[in-house]
């Protein structure tokens, strides 16, 4: 029976590389000259340093850039709100979203079932499985929940036969 899966996953690699290619930029501008911009990467948590929101807003357009570059969904990020660092800097945390949370799953598992397609659809922890018994029924599946507007990125992988 075919059967595919529907994730949110984000390339940690790409997003390495994109952020590292946004240090090289700062280092290389000359309106982010003397000044406290930076952009650190741990543990899928984007920190982002900058000496006011102008410079701020800057490093939000280059990161929407970089990463759109390289083909990452802009959607998978969580920009928490700005505060107050060291001295007269702000400080913002950008969090990277993985996994389909229990909410946003049982929506599509809902639009999924009213939709009368001859599919079953399984919440395996933080992805949905989908099995149908003709591969155009797997298609149509795939277009329904490309137009359910979600507030996460959705892969479809794992496709068998």
């Amino acid at each position: 029976m075919p059967s595919f899966d529907i994730v949110s996953k984000a390339d940690m690699m790409e997003i390495n590389n994109a952020l590292s290619n946004i240090r090289r930029e700062i280092a290389q501008r000359f309106d982010f000259k003397d000044s406290i911009c930076s952009i650190d990467f741990k543990d899928e948590i984007i920190t982002l340093l900058a000496d006011d929101t102008m410079k701020l807003k800057q490093l939000h357009e280059l990161i929407k850039i970089h990463l759109t570059r390289r083909k990452i969904d802009l959607k998978a990020l969580d920009f928490k709100s700005i505060e107050r660092a060291t001295g007269n800097n702000i400080r913002q945390i950008v969090i990277i979203k993985h996994g389909i949370n229990k909410e946003i799953s049982k929506t599509l598992v809902k639009e999924i079932k009213n939709s009368k397609i001859k599919v079953q659809v399984a919440i395996n922890g933080d992805e949905l499985r989908v099995h149908g018994k003709q591969r155009d029924h797997l298609q149509e599946v795939i277009k329904l929940t490309m137009g359910i507007s979600v507030d996460l990125p959705l892969q479809y992988v794992n496709f068998r036969d």
